[in-house]
């Protein structure tokens, strides 16, 4: 007999973490059960469509994770969940209308496009293009400052708190928007819409604000 899943709130559900191959997912399992949850790994779409809490993780490119998630089935599932959803990072990305990584199709849940950083002198590869001054090193790997957060995701978290980023791609500021981070330029570091959410950072690397957020999302 399986046994039930008991959250630290009292609540009761099961967390299923989205195990398509293209995710760090251990750490983000790891992150969980030092919260007190315990977490499933798995790609069957009938488990995440009965799960209570869903996290949609990916590192890597982007075409080629698109891809995974199509073999399995996973990109008609994803956008009809109705429980809430965490996307990480390429996750996060994944969720958006198309990404340039690969000239990816996304799963169209936040309006919105990913884009590449401007390059730079040093890391950039765009020679042909005079740097301009948003230009900075891709990828973006470093700890950060959020600021503008919105929405219960970010219950007990301040403005100007430090996340953990690494990326080369961003999505721009939206209305969809609830965490706003600045690279050179201010792009979107969290989007939420109905009971989707998404991060561009990483939370389970984020230290005891990450930690937070996590527990937000786990407890909603």
């Amino acid at each position: 007999m399986k046994q039930e899943n008991i959250l630290p709130s009292g609540a009761r559900g099961q967390i299923v973490i989205i195990d398509y191959g293209a995710g760090n997912i251990q750490s983000i399992k790891f992150a969980i059960e030092r919260l007190g949850f315990t977490a499933t790994l798995s790609h069957d779409p009938e488990e995440i469509r009965n799960a209570d809490k869903v996290i949609f993780p990916g590192v890597g490119e982007a075409s080629s994770a698109m891809q995974k998630l199509k073999e399995s089935g996973l990109d008609a599932v994803i956008p009809t969940l109705q429980q809430p959803v965490l996307g990480i990072c390429l996750g996060m990305q994944l969720m958006c209308n198309f990404s340039e990584e690969g000239n990816t199709e996304g799963l169209g849940i936040f309006d919105v496009d990913v884009v590449r950083f401007p390059a730079d002198r040093l890391g950039g590869r765009e020679t042909n293009a005079e740097p301009s001054r948003s230009s900075v090193k891709i990828p973006q790997i470093q700890w950060n400052s959020i600021s503008s957060l919105k929405g219960p995701l970010f219950e007990n978290v301040e403005n100007d708190e430090f996340i953990y980023m690494v990326h080369s791609y961003y999505a721009p500021v939206t209305e969809e928007t609830i965490a706003v981070c600045e690279y050179g330029i201010p792009y979107g570091a969290a989007f939420a819409k109905a009971n989707f959410y998404g991060t561009q950072f990483h939370p389970e690397k984020s230290s005891r604000t990450g930690e937070q957020i996590l527990k937000n999302f786990l407890e909603m």
